[in-house]
């Protein structure tokens, strides 16, 4: 989202993580989505390839926050990636076999905490940092829709209006439905 974002050109390939093909392994050895490759740089991390697309393409919209903003947004993906997602492979269904001693209400209720932070931040504003549209959104938004779809009746049912109507924003944005374009 955010290489389209930043109006740049690039190739996607769809990669099933199962059968690794022999080409991405040799450009990233780690074996992980996404990578990026420029030129002979491998950026293989979404946060780093989301800043590189931000400062290099011809969004500005990470250079036109202000330093706290960035800050803020840095902050809250840093809290997302290094909190929320370890509680959130652990709800979800694929992962929940994996700890058999936690009740799935348990694992589920233990997200909630950044749902909670989430919908404070959008009692502020449209978006996470302002009214519009910023990478944290973008690098945000992709974990609280694997959360809902776990189970969308129950997402529904929380009482956090304000992060249903943002995430349903973000799925109908034009952005995301670019995003979702199988690559050829």
């Amino acid at each position: 989202m955010a290489l389209i974002d930043s109006e740049i050109n690039f190739n996607a390939f769809e990669i099933s993580l199962k059968i690794k093909p022999s080409e991405m392994l040799e450009i990233s050895p780690k074996g992980t989505v996404p990578v990026l490759v420029v030129e002979k740089e491998v950026i293989d991390e979404s946060i780093d390839i989301m800043m590189w697309a931000y400062t290099n393409g011809n969004s500005l919209q990470y250079s036109k926050f202000e330093k706290n903003l960035i800050n803020l947004g840095l902050g809250l993906i840093q809290k997302n990636d290094n909190e929320f997602k370890l509680c959130l492979d652990q709800y979800k269904y694929k992962y929940s076999i994996n700890y058999p001693s936690k009740l799935n209400d348990e694992l589920r209720n233990s997200c909630l905490f950044f749902l909670d932070i989430l919908e404070e931040r959008l009692a502020k504003n449209l978006y996470l940092l302002s009214d519009k549209v910023s990478f944290a959104d973008i690098a945000i938004m992709p974990f609280i829709r694997q959360f809902a779809n776990v189970d969308m009746s129950y997402f529904s049912s929380l009482q956090c209006s304000k992060v249903q109507s943002w995430l349903l924003k973000l799925i109908n944005s034009e952005l995301f439905i670019k995003a979702m374009i199988k690559p050829r």
